[in-house]
């Protein structure tokens, strides 16, 4: 990544100090920081200390996203667990779309993750499939992100690198290899209609990994980027109620 790259306005990583239990928000793929904003803002006002970084070659252009990997991604991610735990004795994460599938492989690294929340977690884009082994385009047109809500402003780029979805793809195909070894508590939150990530994605994923304790909610008023959705507030409330369930479990074990 070039030294000399850019942040846009809006898109920067960011820390808010509250208690001993940390939340870790990853945004997903051509996406930034400004995507979790109100989630993180809302969770911290219970009092929780919140970080979302953001991930490598995303919010600066689309050409230094060009030159990202997606073990670039997980890093960026990584230390965003491991400055959370200098911290906090309590981290959970969160993630949305690519951000769900890197906690994934978070929790699979990670095997003391208090607990994780995938939001629309992706393991296929069929709109996307074509560019599979491409060689012969570099960048692609991106539309508007998948938001029900209307007057909604996502930071994200105009074109995609083709190389990156390459990265992604090969991401959500590893991914689907490590779900089986995911133990830790996991709240699955999937919009019932999404034109990115089939829903579908979200119900495999409940059903491959071995966590004893696993919650599915459907969101019915969110399309993909359901953190700037109608069902935003929901998804705070539900997180809210997951991690306070979560404490008072590991208080009883003691």
């Amino acid at each position: 990544m070039g030294q000399n790259v850019q942040v846009l306005k809006g898109a920067e990583h960011f820390y808010l100090k509250g208690n001993n239990v940390g939340i870790l928000i990853s945004h997903g793929f051509m996406g930034t920081p400004q995507s979790v904003r109100y989630l993180g803002e809302e969770l911290a006002k219970f009092g929780y200390s919140i970080y979302a970084p953001r991930l490598k070659g995303h919010g600066t252009d689309y050409y230094d996203l060009e030159t990202c990997s997606h073990e670039d991604w997980f890093v960026s991610l990584e230390e965003g667990y491991q400055f959370l735990k200098g911290k906090c004795s309590k981290v959970f994460i969160v993630g949305q779309s690519m951000g769900g599938t890197l906690t994934l492989n978070l929790a699979n690294k990670y095997r003391d993750v208090d607990g994780i929340i995938l939001i629309n977690p992706a393991l296929s884009i069929p709109t996307l499939e074509y560019v599979k082994g491409k060689t012969d385009i570099r960048f692609i047109d991106e539309g508007e992100p998948d938001i029900k809500a209307a007057d909604v402003h996502e930071i994200t780029y105009e074109k995609a690198p083709v190389k990156s979805i390459q990265e992604l793809q090969e991401l959500m195909e590893q991914t689907l290899s490590i779900l089986a070894n995911i133990t830790c508590p996991v709240l699955g939150i999937k919009s019932s209609v999404d034109h990115v990530v089939p829903p579908e994605n979200t119900k495999l994923i409940m059903n491959q990994i071995r966590s004893e304790n696993a919650e599915l909610i459907t969101l019915l008023n969110s399309y993909h980027v359901a953190s700037m959705d109608q069902d935003k507030d929901l998804i705070v409330e539900r997180c809210h109620q997951f991690i306070l369930k979560q404490l008072s479990l590991k208080l009883k074990a003691m």
